[in-house]
């Protein structure tokens, strides 16, 4: 029970612009190293045409090629081999198999209601005789269809779960050479983002994939599936600002275009691996079944495409002929990349420290919650420095925030240090530790091997959207976000990490002793070693 209500805004925040464990037989595609750049690379490249052939290498002579500065790509598709692994169905929410009666609410629109019931608007446009959909009033009885009229989708597999997240699968890919090599629009794209850093469109890319965990393939295939970037300078009709299809003006811009793209891709595939969904809704207000035996990877680009395409697009895009075919093309087969499981049955937690100083007191702020936008799973908790009772919203702290375990800084920068702590220098394979919003001004630089309660910054402000001054940290294991509260819980010190069910709330416990998230100051938030 809550002791008492949240009425100071302190520190909550969404981190705005992965998947569950996955089970089976531990398959991985050996002898094969896709896109590797040789270190021992030429400075003279291919530059391809429009459309690509992936095959081709640099073998022209120097006088047939263009010199430039970008290192050569031997570009190899994957080999068709393995089948996907078939899913035991899912068990899916219960669909109505008979009408039922609704009535108009204050504030009701037929799309709310069609979504709230699972069936299209068009549905209850037709069983109701309704001509003109705006003319709706509170009180008025509403029949609404079965909902299990609606057409069934796919049972077609698009990629492994490997592909969807950043995982050992993109270990060696390299985003900057691949997009050169294809010389598209997006090879010569450059966009200032909000805090007033010039980007490149291939480390827009790289930055996404990094910060959501979404592997970069498949953030590069969508984005040539939807815009022509990639390889051409794309499709007629794209407006510029809008390449992933998302029309919203407070999302301008490659970099918010992919950030939610690659949100809602851990979206629809952590919301089906939780059995929560039994229908996708899709631009058009059409309803479509969701066949139970498609995989999460899968799920997550069929949610995808639900928000962007209307029902005839939809089962298109999300066919052989649509979103595969193109991944094809660029990247061969996509279940070569296939690796499972990706987080083994059994895998416990390294030992951590809590990351805070002796002698400081510090708030839990957060419990478990969003590792990264609003898509993935619950995967991270938020802690704010110690200060004075009026040390509300953005204040600075000299208190440090500290490793929890020895490792290898393998990314500072952007409000984030990455922890890798296997060693091996990737973010992709082992356990890495993920803290957010630490402040420029500190931060320890990539490439510093560190010990448990080294010094790594101190919180701050920066980064994402937040209310006030606090970190945020959250685990990953083979890329895969590992929740704050599942069945590998945050073990900080011995404070084991739980939820209430409800987003940030929570709490940690240690010998008997509770320690209560809470957005603001209290005693019952306090926490320290």
């Amino acid at each position: 029970m809550k002791l008492i209500s949240r009425k100071l805004s302190l520190l909550s925040c969404v981190l705005i612009v992965g998947s569950g464990l996955i089970s089976g037989c531990k398959r991985v595609v050996k002898d094969y190293e896709p896109w590797r750049v040789p270190e021992s690379a030429s400075t003279l490249v291919y530059t391809p045409q429009p459309t690509l052939n992936v095959q081709q290498t640099a073998t022209q002579s120097p006088s047939q090629v263009p010199p430039t500065s970008v290192p050569q790509v031997t570009l190899t598709l994957a080999p068709v081999g393995m089948q996907p692994t078939p899913n035991a169905p899912m068990a899916l929410p219960t669909l109505r198999t008979s009408e039922t009666q609704y009535t108009v609410q204050s504030g009701d629109s037929l799309a709310r209601i069609a979504l709230l019931n699972q069936v299209s608007v068009k549905q209850i446009l037709e069983r109701n005789e309704i001509e003109d959909p705006n003319l709706i009033t509170p009180g008025e009885v509403l029949i609404i269809p079965p909902a299990s009229a609606n057409e069934q989708g796919t049972s077609f597999k698009i990629i492994p779960e490997a592909e969807l997240v950043y995982s050992p699968s993109a270990k060696d890919f390299d985003t900057e050479s691949v997009v050169w090599q294809f010389n598209g629009k997006l090879s010569r794209y450059e966009e200032t983002l909000e805090d007033e850093s010039l980007m490149t469109g291939a480390e827009i890319v790289q930055r996404v994939a990094d910060e959501n965990g979404v592997n970069p393939r498949l953030l590069l295939a969508l984005l040539e599936y939807q815009s022509g970037w990639v390889r051409s300078e794309g499709k007629n009709g794209i407006p510029a600002d809008y390449p992933l299809g998302l029309l919203n003006p407070y999302s301008q811009g490659l970099y918010k275009q992919l950030g939610w793209a690659a949100n809602e891709l851990l979206r629809g595939s952590n919301l089906w691996q939780l059995g929560s969904l039994a229908v996708w809704v899709l631009s058009d207000g059409e309803v479509m079944r969701i066949d139970p035996t498609i995989n999460p990877a899968t799920a997550g680009v069929q949610h995808f495409f639900s928000l962007v395409k209307t029902k005839t697009e939809w089962k298109i895009a999300v066919s052989e002929t649509g979103f595969y075919a193109t991944y094809e093309q660029m990247f061969g087969y996509p279940f070569a990349f296939t690796i499972e499981p990706l987080v083994p049955k059994g895998l416990a937690q390294p030992e951590f420290i809590l990351p805070l100083a002796p002698g400081d007191v510090w708030l839990l702020t957060s419990g478990p919650h969003w590792g990264y936008g609003t898509g993935s799973i619950w995967a991270a908790l938020d802690f704010a420095p110690p200060g004075e009772e009026d040390d509300y919203g953005c204040y600075e702290s000299d208190a440090p925030v500290l490793a929890v375990a020895d490792g290898l800084v393998v990314r500072s920068g952007a409000a984030a240090v990455v922890l890798d702590l296997d060693g091996d220098g990737s973010e992709q394979t082992g356990w890495t530790v993920h803290y957010f919003h630490i402040g420029t001004e500190g931060r320890i630089p990539a490439g510093t091997q560190v010990a448990a309660g080294d010094v790594i910054g101190y919180a701050s402000c920066e980064g994402g959207v937040t209310s006030g001054t606090h970190f945020h940290i959250a685990r990953r294991y083979n890329g895969v976000w590992i929740g704050a509260a599942g069945s590998i819980p945050f073990n900080l010190g011995g404070w084991i990490a739980s939820s209430y069910g409800t987003v940030y709330d929570g709490m940690l416990t240690k010998d008997g002793e509770t320690v209560e998230a809470y957005n603001g100051r209290a005693d019952f938030n306090e926490i320290g070693n």
